[in-house]
């Protein structure tokens, strides 16, 4: 390995001022391009879609789970996917093993779902294994193929208002790393974090940051 040289404490903290200065930079252009995610145009979902869940055939909007904003992860558990029937795709197992504990995402009144072709025999099974605990439901119909998640995983953004459900956003490739954290998720909504400090359209639900924070079992259970 070709390292770094090696300084005293001062001239490191001098190189890590001037590399904070840039993260910092990015930071706030990443603060800026969700604030435009924000303001994207939506676009109704005219068709009805099924799934396969624990308890029987759901729809679109039950994934909703009576929550305004819902994300779906395109995760690929198939038969003709590598590792079956033992194990998902190795890059969606590691999306699920890094998805943070569901209930933050609830109380800001926002839903996450994992689909796949698995049936949910094979689904309930190597979640049981692997110790993941998000919803995790079966494709039907054409949901993947019309939401660009038929060939490469991928994760859509939904907003429910009463019984209408628009499509909001849409990331694949590197941009499901945003999974790996309850921010992350949060930014790739409608809504946002919901947080004072984030710049949102008038009329948006924000709340002092920090306020709403909680252990994931300290939640109202009625809102999480």
């Amino acid at each position: 390995m070709n390292t770094p040289e090696v300084v005293t404490a001062k001239e490191w903290e001098a190189a890590r001022e001037r590399l904070l200065v840039k993260e910092k930079e990015v930071t706030r252009a990443k603060d800026a391009l969700a604030a435009e995610r924000r303001r994207m145009p939506w676009l109704l979902v005219e068709k009805e879609y099924a799934f396969d869940g624990p308890s029987g055939r759901v729809s679109l909007l039950d994934l909703f789970d009576g929550r305004r904003q819902l994300l779906v992860y395109r995760a690929f558990f198939d038969p003709d996917v590598n590792g079956w029937p033992d194990h998902a795709c190795q890059g969606c197992s590691m999306v699920a093993d890094q998805v943070a504990h569901v209930a933050h995402l609830n109380v800001r009144d926002t839903s996450l779902v994992f689909v796949s072709r698995a049936p949910q025999g094979h689904i309930e099974r190597l979640k049981e294994r692997m110790g993941w605990t998000m919803p995790w439901y079966s494709l039907t119909d054409s949901f993947d193929a019309d939401f660009g998640v038929a060939e490469w995983h991928g994760t859509n953004a939904f907003f429910r208002d009463g019984d209408r459900v628009f499509r909001t956003y849409f990331v694949n490739n590197r941009g499901d790393e945003a999974m790996g954290s309850t921010w992350g998720c949060l930014d790739l909504t409608a809504l946002g974090r919901q947080e004072e400090w984030e710049d949102s359209p008038e009329g948006y639900p924000q709340t002092p940051a920090y306020d709403w924070w909680k252990p994931h079992d300290l939640y109202d259970a009625r809102t999480s």
